[in-house]
Protein backbone atom coordinates (compact mmCIF):
# COMPACT_ATOMS: atom_id res chain seq x y z
CA UNK A 1 0.00 0.00 0.00
CA UNK A 2 1.19 3.18 -0.94
CA UNK A 3 1.94 5.99 1.95
CA UNK A 4 -0.34 9.07 1.31
CA UNK A 5 0.67 12.76 2.02
CA UNK A 6 -0.83 12.46 5.62
CA UNK A 7 2.04 10.22 6.12
CA UNK A 8 4.46 12.51 5.61
CA UNK A 9 2.79 15.18 7.23
CA UNK A 10 2.44 12.70 9.98
CA UNK A 11 6.54 11.88 9.91
CA UNK A 12 6.89 15.34 10.14
CA UNK A 13 4.70 15.67 13.34
CA UNK A 14 6.82 12.82 14.66
CA UNK A 15 10.13 14.73 13.77
CA UNK A 16 8.71 17.83 15.34
CA UNK A 17 7.87 15.92 18.75
CA UNK A 18 11.86 14.41 18.99
CA UNK A 19 13.08 17.77 18.87
CA UNK A 20 11.45 18.23 22.71
CA UNK A 21 12.39 14.47 23.49
CA UNK A 22 9.19 13.25 23.52
CA UNK A 23 9.34 9.54 24.63
CA UNK A 24 7.81 6.60 22.87
CA UNK A 25 6.37 7.90 20.02
CA UNK A 26 4.72 5.50 17.81
CA UNK A 27 2.94 6.21 14.42
CA UNK A 28 -0.54 4.24 14.44
CA UNK A 29 -1.88 3.50 10.85
CA UNK A 30 -5.61 3.62 11.63
CA UNK A 31 -6.36 3.96 7.41
CA UNK A 32 -7.63 -0.34 7.15
CA UNK A 33 -8.71 -0.12 10.65
CA UNK A 34 -11.40 2.83 10.54
CA UNK A 35 -12.37 6.65 9.32
CA UNK A 36 -11.75 8.34 12.41
CA UNK A 37 -8.33 9.40 10.83
CA UNK A 38 -5.21 8.46 8.95
CA UNK A 39 -2.89 8.25 11.60
CA UNK A 40 -2.79 8.46 15.38
CA UNK A 41 0.37 9.53 16.62
CA UNK A 42 0.94 9.03 20.76
CA UNK A 43 3.99 10.14 22.47
CA UNK A 44 4.83 11.03 26.56
CA UNK A 45 6.54 13.51 28.40
CA UNK A 46 8.02 13.92 31.61
CA UNK A 47 5.86 16.68 33.18
CA UNK A 48 3.42 19.12 32.47
CA UNK A 49 6.19 21.58 31.12
CA UNK A 50 7.53 18.87 28.90
CA UNK A 51 4.03 17.96 27.50
CA UNK A 52 3.30 21.64 26.75
CA UNK A 53 6.65 21.77 25.00
CA UNK A 54 6.13 18.70 22.88
CA UNK A 55 2.59 20.12 22.34
CA UNK A 56 4.00 23.47 21.10
CA UNK A 57 6.58 22.20 18.85
CA UNK A 58 4.53 20.38 17.05
CA UNK A 59 1.56 23.33 16.52
CA UNK A 60 4.54 26.07 16.45
CA UNK A 61 5.92 23.72 13.46
CA UNK A 62 3.24 22.64 11.78
CA UNK A 63 1.97 26.46 11.56
CA UNK A 64 4.96 27.38 9.64
CA UNK A 65 3.57 24.32 7.08
CA UNK A 66 0.70 25.73 6.86
CA UNK A 67 -1.53 23.85 9.04
CA UNK A 68 -3.09 24.86 12.04
CA UNK A 69 -5.37 22.37 14.23
CA UNK A 70 -9.00 21.56 13.19
CA UNK A 71 -9.41 21.09 16.98
CA UNK A 72 -7.37 21.17 20.22
CA UNK A 73 -7.68 19.67 23.92
CA UNK A 74 -5.99 19.67 27.46
CA UNK A 75 -4.20 22.56 26.49
CA UNK A 76 -4.71 24.54 29.55
CA UNK A 77 -3.74 20.96 32.18
CA UNK A 78 -1.35 18.99 29.74
CA UNK A 79 -1.77 15.82 31.38
CA UNK A 80 -3.25 15.02 27.91
CA UNK A 81 -3.46 16.74 24.97
CA UNK A 82 -4.87 16.14 21.90
CA UNK A 83 -3.67 17.95 18.77
CA UNK A 84 -6.51 16.68 15.42
CA UNK A 85 -5.44 17.62 12.03
CA UNK A 86 -8.19 16.11 10.59
CA UNK A 87 -5.83 13.12 9.23
CA UNK A 88 -3.52 13.01 11.51
CA UNK A 89 -4.52 12.95 15.35
CA UNK A 90 -1.82 13.63 17.73
CA UNK A 91 -2.15 12.66 21.57
CA UNK A 92 0.86 13.91 24.18
CA UNK A 93 0.42 12.64 27.42
CA UNK A 94 2.15 12.44 30.81
CA UNK A 95 3.57 8.50 31.41
CA UNK A 96 0.62 8.05 33.84
CA UNK A 97 -2.13 9.18 31.50
CA UNK A 98 -0.68 7.09 28.66
CA UNK A 99 -0.77 3.95 30.58
CA UNK A 100 -4.22 4.62 31.82
CA UNK A 101 -6.01 4.97 28.35
CA UNK A 102 -3.79 2.44 26.43
CA UNK A 103 -4.75 4.37 23.47
CA UNK A 104 -2.25 1.66 21.71
CA UNK A 105 -4.42 -1.23 22.96
CA UNK A 106 -7.61 0.08 22.15
CA UNK A 107 -6.10 0.19 18.53
CA UNK A 108 -3.93 -3.13 18.75
CA UNK A 109 -4.62 -4.09 15.30
CA UNK A 110 -2.94 -0.82 13.74
CA UNK A 111 0.22 -1.12 12.06
CA UNK A 112 2.43 0.84 14.60
CA UNK A 113 5.54 2.17 13.72
CA UNK A 114 7.88 3.53 16.99
CA UNK A 115 10.55 6.27 17.26
CA UNK A 116 12.74 7.16 19.24
CA UNK A 117 15.61 10.35 19.16
CA UNK A 118 17.82 8.51 17.34
CA UNK A 119 15.58 7.75 14.74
Amino acid sequence: MTRPESYRTARQIVELALTKKAHDVVLMDLRTISSVADYFICCHGDSDVHVKAIAEAVNKGMKENGQRPWHQEGIDYFHWVLLDYVDIVVHVFQKEARVFYGLERLWGDADIETFEEDD
